[in-house]
């Protein structure tokens, strides 16, 4: 296993239930002191995440901040030392187009990338400096295609995820910064996916729809993945967007 002891994990929307503590469970167990940010709304889900982090013997805080609110994240964030960061804070929109108003538009990609963006803009300077640092965007496996479902804002802000990863890397790999994305397939159960759980017809037909014959599990279709990107074996892979959708978007 990758090991990570002695380095800072910050990971965005690592509340429990979401892909983020997933993230954040694996760096820990690796390893990893962690920091957990949650918006307002998530920081009950957030102390959770932090008991669990403490319960694994490795240091945990937890703070405040809406990521796509500019002076937030720098007030958050001020003063850190961080060596890797995931950017899982996420929100979805299961509408239709004609029915999604402008501000629920905006919402969307102000979250998903906007606040992708001002963490990686906030902590990249720091890991610059020290000439090394790891940043990991979580994405989508729409950032390439688009879903059964109605959920053009949250494909439109997966697909600029992905390529807002690229860009960065062109920037900053020289530096000794890599930064690379995950695209989750369907994982099963989440806050975001749990809704989906009402008919399970929709998720007999996803299941079939991978190469793998079922979802995503939370507990363990991450880890690796997650600690191989912030650890020193991934030194050479920087701009990759890397799917974990068992073979959704091959097929």
């Amino acid at each position: 296993m990758t090991s990570l002891a002695g380095k800072s994990a910050l990971v965005t929307g690592a509340g429990k239930g979401g892909l983020g503590y997933a993230a954040a469970i694996a760096l820990a167990r690796a390893g990893a002191d962690i920091i957990v940010v949650e918006h307002k709304a998530g920081m009950r889900r957030a102390e959770t995440t932090l008991a669990d982090v403490l319960a694994l013997g490795r240091k945990c805080v937890a703070l405040e901040a809406d990521v796509s609110d500019e002076n937030q994240v720098t007030s958050a964030f001020e003063g850190l030392h961080v060596d890797v960061v995931v950017n899982a804070a996420g929100v979805m929109l299961r509408k239709p187009t004609v029915e999604t108003s402008v501000a629920e538009w905006r919402h969307v990609l102000e979250v998903n990338v906007t606040g992708t963006w001002l963490v990686a803009r906030e902590l990249a300077p720091q890991m610059l400096e020290r000439g090394e640092g790891r940043i990991i965007n979580v994405a989508s496996q729409y950032a390439a295609l688009a879903g059964p479902l109605p959920e053009p804002a949250y494909y439109a802000s997966k697909g600029a995820v992905a390529n807002l990863t690229r860009g960065l890397a062109s920037e900053w790999s020289r530096g000794g910064v890599t930064v690379n994305c995950i695209a989750p397939g369907v994982f099963y159960p989440t806050q975001m996916t749990e809704p989906l759980g009402a008919d399970p017809d929709v998720l007999a037909r996803m299941m079939n729809r991978t190469m793998a014959g079922r979802l995503g599990d939370p507990d363990r279709d991450l880890d690796g993945l997650v600690t191989f990107l912030a650890g020193p074996d991934s030194a050479y892979v920087t701009g990759a967007i890397m799917y974990a959708d068992g073979g959704w978007s091959a097929w």
